[in-house]
């Protein structure tokens, strides 16, 4: 951890201490702060806002939930260990920076482990998902998982259309920065590169890429598609859901009552954002048409195929839990 990160870190558990200090049955309202990446009106956000208002009203005013949008508080990893020390109190966040201490996450990380969207939800709506759930909560990360959010199909696009894994020769795509992501592109034909998201607009711009990956929202919202990127390669090679949790400094300190509310208003919210988020796909997938980008159907089998050899790699370790992933129907 950075000094920077220390003091941050160290501030923030000196606030959640301050304004946490009293039990949660006294009368004052008690202000849950909950953050996320992603800005205002992203369909993650807005289910948690709502979780929040319900649980105001069933709770007559005892609880107000405040977002932190657009990373206000830091990146994922700074913000989760801000929920350890209870500074933030409910926080979405995705897999990647909890697979540290729950690796069986890690599964969901790799290509086309799931078959469509509809078998992800299955599988997070099922045994399967309230398993991984509860090691997260009963591992020492000091988080209680919630639920799952919908993140979406991972899909190519790039400057030149692909339909085949070897139109992806000599392409530089950027992947986020996991090997397994990496290795992922480098299996499909193209080449890998790890790069901030942030990064990702001027690098097209410039050349240093010739495409990227990510759903329809995030294309349309980063801009992605005016820097020449006009063709989505529809591979659907990622299907990674996110987690939201709540700090377990906060759960510890509600009520039985209060904690069975928090638990009926999350599952409300993970069914909620899933409205939500199908209906930004279909938005913004209608804006980038408009914007001249072509949506193009590939060869699906042509790509998992290819990526067998990563799904060997990298599932080793979960090949039980991969065989019930895939026997889900």
């Amino acid at each position: 951890m950075t000094f920077r990160r220390q003091l941050l870190t160290l501030a923030m558990a000196s606030m959640a201490a301050f304004t946490l200090s009293a039990p949660l049955s006294a009368s004052a309202q008690t202000v849950l702060k909950a953050a996320d990446v992603h800005p205002p009106g992203y369909p993650n956000v807005v289910a948690i806002e709502n979780l929040g208002k319900k649980l105001e009203a069933a709770t007559n005013g005892k609880f107000k939930l405040q977002m932190f949008p657009s990373g206000v508080l830091g990146g994922e990893k700074e913000m989760i260990e801000q929920v350890q020390v209870g500074a933030i109190n409910i926080l979405r966040t995705s897999l990647g920076p909890v697979g540290t201490v729950v690796p069986e996450v890690n599964v969901f990380n790799m290509p086309f482990v799931f078959r469509n969207e509809a078998h992800m939800r299955a599988v997070i709506d099922g045994p399967i998902g309230q398993e991984l759930l509860d090691k997260i909560t009963a591992s020492p990360a000091k988080m209680v998982a919630l639920g799952w959010m919908d993140g979406g199909s991972r899909s190519l696009y790039t400057k030149k259309p692909v339909k085949v894994p070897g139109d992806l020769k000599g392409m530089k795509v950027r992947m986020m920065g996991n090997p397994l992501f990496v290795d992922t592109m480098n299996a499909m034909g193209g080449n890998g590169i790890a790069m901030g998201y942030g990064e990702v607009f001027s690098a097209l711009q410039t050349g240093v890429l010739d495409g990227a990956e990510n759903n329809p929202p995030s294309m349309y919202t980063s801009n992605h598609y005016s820097a020449g990127t006009k063709y989505y390669a529809q591979t659907n090679h990622l299907i990674i859901p996110e987690i939201f949790v709540m700090s377990r400094v906060t759960w510890d300190k509600l009520s039985k009552d209060e904690q069975a509310l928090v638990q009926k208003f999350s599952k409300e919210a993970q069914q909620e954002q899933r409205v939500l988020w199908d209906k930004s796909v279909a938005e913004y997938t209608v804006k980038l048409k408009a914007a001249g980008v072509e949506f193009v159907a590939v060869d699906q089998k042509a790509f998992y195929d290819a990526t067998a050899g990563v799904r060997a790699k990298y599932g080793a370790p979960y090949a039980d839990l991969i065989k019930r992933i895939e026997a889900v129907k």
